[in-house]
């Protein structure tokens, strides 16, 4: 199977200082399909499991997908639609054009309608998926053992999908791998994260792959006159030049080299030696806080998995429609 190439444009993982808004939500609980779908998260589970036996890269995507979906309209599956003659949906945007694991997404949902018709949210098959993707690139459950104990956090349940989906929100909403730390804060401060948040939901990047087009800015024109970001090393710059030219649109590479299947706190080792891919990443250390996090966790990843789970759970509130607000779609790419 060809292998995937999730041209990780950061976002999907950066965020801001609040710590909670007037957008998230108090009515999602966990099991909430317990009674109308109590195999739900067996099903997404044995889905996702599928797919990364086959290709141990779709956990990047996956989690990507998460990020990207609720940093725009809102936690509401919204993503996943796709384009009409009379609308160009969120999928369509550029920073979106690199997305993958749709093909996941889409398989969970038909076996979900199989079992339980018209009742569990694309949305929530996001969240679900994004959970067990990350999971399963930790080394805890590699063996496929899956239970409360093996999951890296429980996810709440109970969104609706969106009927909503331009490209205009996608392109306004999603931020820049170029945006330093203030920018980041403003950006985000809406979606209910603190800065703690910030640090650890960038660390997603530890993670993934990104096409040369998302960082080749830093590494010959970061001005504009021909100049390299300050920020990133300079010997590591030129380490990268060596695979990416200027005008490079096809070349992908880890963003954490020999370790992009693999979840864990290597990322933070980059970002503290300012190999970070992303100007985003760097941006880290332009904050006492966030920097405190990234040095706290170099060599030590005590803590570090629970928080992540604290901090995707609190973004997964983001937005919710709940009630009789959106609907289940039927197919995740159409409203019904």
């Amino acid at each position: 199977m060809e292998k995937r190439s999730p041209c990780s444009l950061f976002v999907s993982l950066l965020l801001a200082f609040f710590l909670f808004s007037t957008n998230s939500s108090d009515a999602l609980e966990e099991g909430f399909y317990s009674k109308s779908c109590p195999d739900v998260e067996k099903i997404v589970r044995k889905t996702v499991l599928s797919y990364y036996k086959d290709d141990p890269t779709i956990t990047a995507p996956l989690l990507r997908l998460h990020f990207h979906d609720c940093f725009v309209e809102g936690c509401d599956g919204s993503v996943l639609i796709n384009s009409t003659k009379t609308n160009v949906a969120e999928k369509d945007a550029k920073p979106n054009l690199s997305l993958d694991g749709f093909d996941v997404i889409d398989k969970a949902k038909a076996e979900l309608e199989a079992k339980c018709p018209g009742v569990v949210s694309c949305a929530d098959i996001v969240a679900l998926a994004a959970r067990d993707a990350v999971s399963l690139a930790t080394y805890v459950v590699r063996s496929g053992k899956w239970s409360k104990d093996y999951n890296m956090y429980e996810v709440e349940t109970g969104r609706r999908d969106g009927r909503v989906s331009t490209v205009s929100d996608a392109i306004n909403n999603l931020p820049s791998s170029f945006w330093g730390i203030y920018q980041l804060k403003r950006s985000f401060a809406s979606k209910g994260l603190n800065l703690k948040d910030l640090a650890v939901l960038s660390a997603a990047h530890t993670i993934g792959n990104s096409h040369c087009n998302s960082f080749a800015k830093r590494l010959y024109n970061y001005t504009g006159k021909g100049d390299m970001d300050p920020s990133l090393l300079a010997s590591y710059a030129t380490t990268l030049k060596k695979e990416c030219t200027p005008t490079d649109n096809t070349t992908v590479l880890e963003m954490v080299p020999g370790s992009s299947t693999t979840f864990d706190t290597t990322y933070f080792k980059l970002v503290k030696e300012k190999k970070g891919l992303f100007h985003s990443d760097q941006a880290l250390l332009r904050s006492q806080v966030t920097k405190n996090y990234v040095l706290s966790h170099v060599t030590n990843s005590t803590g570090f998995f629970h928080d992540f789970g604290v901090s995707m759970v609190k973004m997964g509130r983001n937005k919710v429609l709940e009630g009789k607000n959106g609907e289940i779609r039927k197919n995740c790419a159409v409203i019904n």
